[in-house]
């Protein structure tokens, strides 16, 4: 049976309690039954009343990061139990704002992957280029560096995983990867999880996370390897993410 394809929103720091009650319910009158599996990652201040909007629909609701911790002394974090508190389905983590803003290390996006598994939520682990990167042709060295250090962690239940490339130099500058070149990478990715986890590596949903909006969604989701879509701002349009989720059969 062929897996679903996955489109994840992300809503980034973005959204209020009106703005996100008109977003969804406009979302859930026309969504009816997808041909794929749809979630939105919201602000951590939203999963309430998010878990009440989405409750019994097709949309699953996701975190856009967790600590690696389980609880203790750590201000302002969010654990793994906690966000399932809230039916957390999904967390992204590695996301190239984390890495670029807060620091985040490679084996530090592996440990809150590990974190999010060990309580049944399942890890969105980003990974991509920068523009410098890839003009200097270190893209293939730079995200097989960073899948490395989560299978290296989490090897056990990889194939448990989500698995998003970001090119770092496509998000939110209207640059997309052509077709060809986000599959390419997702190629590359794709043998990297296999070599991890065998025949497991065709049910890993490979996401591409750089600009797909409602005009690029098909061309892109029509390539061998690439499995959904990590949608940033369109999926803070109804009109526009619905479009995207329908172009993922």
């Amino acid at each position: 049976m062929t897996k679903k394809k996955l489109i994840a929103g992300n809503w980034k720091m973005n959204g209020s309690l009106a703005a996100n009650e008109s977003l969804v319910k406009a979302l859930l009158q026309d969504v009816g039954t997808p041909d794929c599996e749809v979630a939105v990652c919201v602000p951590a201040p939203y999963l309430a009343q998010m878990q009440a909007l989405l409750a019994g629909s097709p949309i699953a609701l996701g975190a856009q990061d967790l600590s690696a911790q389980q609880q203790g002394a750590f201000t302002g974090e969010q654990s793994a139990t906690m966000l399932k508190d809230f039916g957390v389905r999904y967390a992204i983590v590695g996301h190239s704002e984390r890495r670029q803003y807060h620091g985040e290390t490679d084996e530090a996006v592996a440990a809150k992957a590990a974190a999010a598994l060990a309580n049944g939520i399942t890890p969105i682990v980003c990974v991509g280029e920068t523009l410098a990167q890839r003009e200097s042709a270190h893209t293939e060295e730079v995200v097989k560096r960073q899948l490395a250090a989560v299978i290296h962690v989490n090897g056990h239940c990889i194939s448990e995983i989500v698995v998003a490339y970001e090119p770092v130099w496509a998000i939110g500058t209207g640059k997309t990867a052509t077709p060809e070149q986000a599959q390419s990478v997702h190629a590359l990715l794709r043998a990297q999880l296999h070599h991890a986890a065998n025949e497991h590596a065709a049910g890993i949903h490979i996401l591409y996370g750089g600009s797909m909006n409602a005009a690029n969604a098909a061309e892109l989701l029509a390539q061998p390897d690439i499995d959904g879509g990590l949608i940033g701002g369109a999926s803070l349009k109804a009109p526009d993410f619905l479009q995207i989720i329908a172009a993922a059969r």
